[in-house]
């Protein structure tokens, strides 16, 4: 026979009106910390304005109650309440730590991710908030009995709960109308910061997006040819694409950086740097098919690109050799129809120290045996692991941790900035040896094969400026460091040659300004298929080609 709770344990019994209300407060005031440093921020509090911000709490806890006191019944408000309790923790661990917004492709980012990066992710803190802002709340809202009316007598009252709370979210807009209104017309992405309604919404969007993708697939480049220049090749050639992952163009040093962050490719005899190229996105799960996709950011919808043909499947189409190598969560649909390969299974010890995760270097194993037998032109693409955080101490063996000391861990608030700076630029020290290392290789090979090197990271992060971490923030209020990514290329003489390449003039132009919408189009003037989805404005390659 159970035994009841001492009596000095026993919760008062409340009416569901109330439940709706706690919880609500408790969300507003424990689980939305951004939101409330941000609106401070933004209009900071002064003895003239604080009883707007008395009224903004108390219009949010107006309307969230009023929706909340809609789905207040039996055998839903409960398991909604512990629901909703245990996602906002979640939700408020990440916004806290790492600075992050939430909209749908935070949520994207979230449902695509590998079990990698999860555990990257998964702290100590992590499960202080889901214990503390979840876990406890929703036990002792299963604990506190809760006093029903009459089906009847509850709808009755939900009307009036309504009806007062329509009342005072009309009395508190109309008093502070001006205000409310100047603050979220300028600060747009406060919206992003406020829990639950930013998951919820951004999980919304995010649904629609997915159940309006289109079903049939739309090829493009169904033209593709190769121009009559390829007949008079005399050799096999490789053009390598480098998908680089989370580096920052102001952390290379070969664009200024203070710190050496690329000793080798620096002494690499004709490598071009382009030090002003922009990302398509601040998440792999937008760059990554818009860089390849010949729609441009402007227009780039990662359910209408995954519907879509790409840059490979026109190389493809044209007669060329295609293939992906993945050291990351996948190409996300990129290399869907060419054949591609998991290299983070190999059985490789000193690139990979962890079961299901290598180091980058495990993208070049066996290329030069491939590039002996190399029998039809190729386009290889290699997506590397690169600087992805939070763990980025792991992307760098202990031979390339030239700046010390290092932050150890993926929870970045026991670490300093200097430290967390520090793992960073390792990273990229070694980005730096595996970029090198695969030039060196291909011009080992440059007496048979024609080969070329496209490095392009597909975005930025962020390490704690403006306490802002990691990468994935809304493309209109990302930082800079999230969206200006470094690009680098090198071309055998052979190469040069054969495909008539102006290295001197990239040189000359490299300063220019140029972002992943020139990839798909410069690629293919550079491999000289002809194709109408081709766009001669847009191939940086095209004033230096002879």
């Amino acid at each position: 026979m159970l035994s009841l709770p001492p009596k000095w344990f026993r919760l008062p019994s409340l009416r569901p009106e109330w439940i709706t209300l706690v919880a609500i407060g408790f969300l507003l005031l424990f689980c939305n910390g951004p939101f409330w440093s941000r609106l401070l921020a933004v209009q900071p509090l002064t003895s003239a304005n604080w009883l707007s911000f008395v009224a903004a709490f108390a219009l949010l806890l107006a309307l969230l109650n009023l929706i909340l006191t809609l789905l207040a019944w039996p055998y839903v408000l409960r398991p909604f309440l512990t629901f909703l309790l245990l996602a906002t923790s979640l939700v408020a661990y990440f916004m806290n730590q790492y600075g992050v917004m939430i909209d749908a492709g935070m949520v994207r980012n979230a449902v695509e991710t590998d079990p990698a990066e999860v555990r990257d992710l998964l702290t100590m803190k992590l499960f202080a908030y889901l214990l503390l802002l979840g876990v406890l709340p929703s036990w002792l809202l299963w604990r506190t009995p809760i006093r029903w009316r009459s089906t009847g007598r509850e709808a009755l009252v939900k009307l009036m709960v309504v009806a007062v709370s329509l009342l005072a979210i009309l009395c508190i807009a109309l008093s502070y109308y001006q205000t409310f209104a100047s603050v979220a017309r300028n600060h747009r992405d406060l919206r992003f910061l406020l829990t639950p309604t930013n998951y919820i919404q951004a999980t919304n969007s995010y649904l629609k997006q997915r159940l309006r993708s289109e079903r049939t697939f739309t090829p493009i480049g169904t033209d593709a040819k190769l121009g009559a220049a390829w007949a008079k090749r005399p050799r096999k050639s490789l053009t390598v694409i480098v998908v680089g992952e989370t580096a920052r163009a102001d952390h290379f040093s070969l664009n200024g950086y203070g710190r050496n962050t690329n000793p080798l490719l620096a002494k690499q005899q004709g490598l071009i740097n382009f030090g002003n190229v922009w990302s398509c996105g601040t998440e792999t799960a937008v760059s990554l098919p818009c860089m390849f996709s010949d729609l441009g950011r402007s227009n780039f919808d990662r359910e209408k690109a995954e519907g879509r043909g790409n840059l490979l499947d026109v190389l493809q189409q044209a007669g060329l050799a295609v293939q992906w190598r993945d050291n990351q969560s996948g190409c996300k649909g990129v290399c869907a129809r060419v054949p591609n390969e998991d290299v983070r299974d190999s059985k490789i010890p000193s690139a990979c120290p962890k079961a299901g995760e290598c180091l980058d270097e495990v993208l070049l194993a066996g290329l030069g045996a491939r590039l002996d037998a190399l029998d039809r032109d190729t386009v290889l693409v290699l997506h590397m692991m690169g600087s992805h955080g939070p763990a980025y101490y792991s992307r760098s063996p202990d031979a390339f941790k030239a700046f010390r000391p290092e932050c150890r861990t993926s929870q970045l608030d026991r670490c300093s900035r200097e430290q967390i700076v520090n793992s960073f630029d390792n990273s990229l020290r070694y980005t730096d040896y595996v970029l090198s290392s695969l030039i060196d290789l291909l011009r080992s090979k440059a007496d048979r094969v024609d080969g070329a090197m496209i490095y392009l990271s597909d975005h930025g992060e962020s390490l704690g400026e403006n306490n802002l971490y990691l990468h994935g923030t809304p493309y209109l209020f990302a930082p800079d460091g999230q969206k200006h990514v470094p690009a680098v290329m090198w071309f055998s003489d052979g190469y040069q040659r054969d495909f008539g390449v102006n290295r001197s003039c990239l040189v000359a132009r490299s300063g220019q300004a140029y972002s992943q919408d020139n990839l798909f189009h410069s690629v293919l003037g550079l491999l000289d298929v002809q194709t109408k989805a081709y766009n001669r404005q847009l191939d940086l390659f095209a004033p230096c080609r002879t």
